[in-house]
């Protein structure tokens, strides 16, 4: 196998570090986590002094002031542990960021330490009922009205939606100008007219809480709006590679992970009296996915690179999200195929991880989205 040049010796050191936490806070609770809905706030408290949560946010605001390459080793080990319900990397590396970049300083103080400490627990709503991908559909409004914004409208398949102490919503501060009439403003939980919906019941994730979100009248501060009036748009454009990658990085070490779950597998379980892994489909079925897990994790560490220089581009960056999802997908039926019926059981990290991760292929922009992004920056539509 091509040997990875990614990391140091402190970033392995941090490997060991989460991954004993996933071990030993993690994984003993999953199974609740996925029985009631959502995730304990005690765990975020943990990842929090464990310094787990917004690690490359400075250490002015509570952060570590790491480089992306930590948060790539906690999303790795997140997926081999085979945990989906832990919310950190919408958190840490997609709601945290925006406030960096785009908020206030009063905002940045305000929420930022408590973010880091796992105190405060964010989200970020911008799909609704009827807008996805679409950000022109969105219906969600917010009208200046003197020194504040009044927000109406609901929003659905929020992540951490249940547990939210913030969320930062996607609102028409412009409706005439479609998608460039969109504003990015914070919400706390708290503002009155602000209602958290029911948890939604999905196919996978089981654990991590979605929901949905409502707003009736809400009067947010002018203050909480990110950056300028009808610039959210763009704002969500210029954060895509990243929240992108994190996808792809999750997809490659998920799919790692399957094709050791199901080499251990097939050694053990014996057909016809003899090991399944001494059968020539099964041995070259394996050779073929390491092959593509191979060449998936190669490509995802250049992108990663190019992250790191600031050189990538959001069709490249669409690229690895679509390619390592659908791979992934494809990689994970074959193991649990390998499994025979025993895949099919809950029991079994095979079965969990088919669940999970199909909506790879959904959120974070479709897969379809990601192939017309791909396609404009080849010079068609």
């Amino acid at each position: 196998m091509i040997a990875r040049t990614l990391f140091s010796s402190e970033h392995e050191t941090f490997r060991d570090s989460a991954r004993r936490f996933m071990d030993e806070e993690v994984k003993p609770n999953d199974e609740r986590w996925q029985e009631q809905g959502y995730v304990d706030r005690e765990v975020w408290l943990k990842a929090g002094r464990n310094g787990f949560l917004c690690m490359s946010m400075p250490e002015d605001y509570g952060g570590a002031g790491a480089d992306k390459l930590y948060s790539m080793v906690l999303i790795e080990e997140q997926a081999r542990a085979n945990n989906s319900s832990l919310g950190w990397g919408l958190h840490s590396e997609i709601v945290a960021p925006y406030l960096l970049n785009y908020g206030s300083e009063h905002l940045k103080r305000a929420y930022l330490p408590k973010m880091a400490s796992g105190e405060a627990i964010g989200a970020i709503a911008m799909s609704e009922p009827g807008a996805g991908s679409d950000l022109q559909a969105v219906k969600t409004s917010a009208v200046r009205k003197g020194d504040r914004y009044l927000v109406n409208g609901s929003k659905t398949f929020i992540t951490n939606g249940w547990n939210a102490d913030l969320v930062i919503v996607v609102a028409k501060t412009d409706p005439a100008k479609g998608a460039k009439g969109t504003s990015l403003l914070v919400v706390d939980t708290t503002m009155k007219g602000f209602a958290k919906g029911k948890r939604l019941k999905k196919m996978g994730l089981k654990g991590q809480d979605t929901a949905e979100l409502f707003f009736d009248n809400v009067e947010v501060p002018a203050e909480n709006l990110l950056g300028q009036e009808n610039n959210g748009f763009v704002y969500l454009m210029q954060e895509l590679p990243w929240e992108r990658m994190q996808i792809a990085i999750a997809a490659a070490a998920k799919s790692e992970a399957a094709i050791a779950w199901t080499i251990d597998y097939v050694r053990e379980r014996k057909a016809f009296g003899k090991p399944v892994a001494s059968f020539q489909n099964t041995r070259f079925k394996l050779a073929e996915l390491a092959t593509q897990a191979q060449v998936m994790r190669v490509f995802v560490d250049r992108c990663m690179e190019l992250l790191l220089e600031k050189k990538l581009d959001t069709a490249t960056a669409s690229m690895a999200k679509y390619w390592a999802s659908d791979l992934e997908n494809r990689i994970i039926d074959e193991c649990l195929q390998l499994h025979g019926g025993y895949g099919y059981m809950w029991e079994f990290p095979i079965a969990q991880a088919y669940v999970d991760a199909r909506v790879s292929r959904i959120y974070g922009g479709t897969n379809e989205i990601m192939k017309e992004v791909i396609s404009r920056s080849l010079g068609l539509g």
